[in-house]
């Protein structure tokens, strides 16, 4: 099971975190999807509720989304039930697991895995797992572009085991209100692994629901992906520092990889 799939609800709490409106990515990711050549679609990765895969379509894309979370599918379902049917016609949602899946209309042009979705493959045979499931499903030329974050050391090597607000309450449409927090329990540099907890806190009324969501998440190196991504079969194109193509520096807030199938 997903870890989106044990706090009920959650596409509705993932979708009420203002930041995620605000990251810069999905505009990024729509000028990308704009390289793709006519009625071709492409492919996204780790597709959630929909709020990288709605814009692409709404800009006049085609997408096939894959994800392993129901939970998360069904929001994007509910969401696209919304659009118009020129929208909704242009999306084919499919569930699967990142690192072994099966997506219709390959070969693609380009596949995107925005949010992170890479660091959440902790070793290294689950890592070539998904980079090689990409790799098959694109074309000759095909392209990969996806984001992981530029680690902070600094912040890595703090104490964050006291949960820290990183999204002010908020009203949710049906009256509720949300709010969340973060705590890092544990940083192993080995492995280049933390572990986070997202804790979601639900009021409604007096009553207060507290729903952790806890997980492990890897950081990249600029060097290291270089050669993760050879050993699949792509060579990198560009890294950027951010979504706004800067440069990768130190103190960039992001690693954005565009890779192209080698050879």
């Amino acid at each position: 099971m997903s870890l989106y799939d044990l706090i009920p609800e959650f596409g509705v709490l993932y979708d009420a975190i203002a930041m995620y409106a605000t990251r810069g990515d999905v505009e990024f990711y729509v000028r990308a999807a704009a390289g793709v050549v006519g009625d071709s679609p492409l492919l996204e990765l780790g597709a959630g509720t929909g709020r990288i895969t709605l814009p692409i379509a709404r800009a006049g894309h085609r997408v096939v989304g894959v994800d392993g979370s129901p939970t998360m599918l069904a929001r994007a379902r509910a969401k696209l039930d919304e659009e118009p049917g020129e929208v909704r016609d242009r999306v084919t949602l499919v569930e699967g697991d990142a690192r072994d899946f099966s997506a219709p209309g390959a070969p693609f042009e380009l596949a995107i895995a925005p949010f992170r979705v890479l660091q959440h493959l902790t070793t290294i045979p689950d890592q070539l797992a998904a980079l090689e499931s990409v790799r098959k499903h694109l074309g000759r030329q095909g392209r990969f572009v996806f984001d992981v974050f530029n680690p902070n050391y600094s912040a890595l090597l703090s104490d964050r085991h006291a949960e820290a607000e990183d999204s002010p309450e908020r009203v949710l449409p049906d009256g509720r209100s949300l709010r969340r927090t973060i705590r890092v329990s544990r940083a192993n540099f080995a492995e280049q692994v933390f572990d986070a907890e997202l804790i979601y806190y639900v009021r409604s009324g007096t009553e207060i629901a507290r729903h952790v969501q806890a997980f492990p998440m890897r950081w990249y190196t600029p060097s290291e992906l270089e050669h993760l991504l050879a050993r699949a079969g792509f060579r990198i194109e560009t890294m950027y520092g951010g979504f706004d193509a800067r440069p990768l520096t130190d103190d960039a807030p992001e690693i954005v990889v565009v890779a192209r199938v080698a050879g």
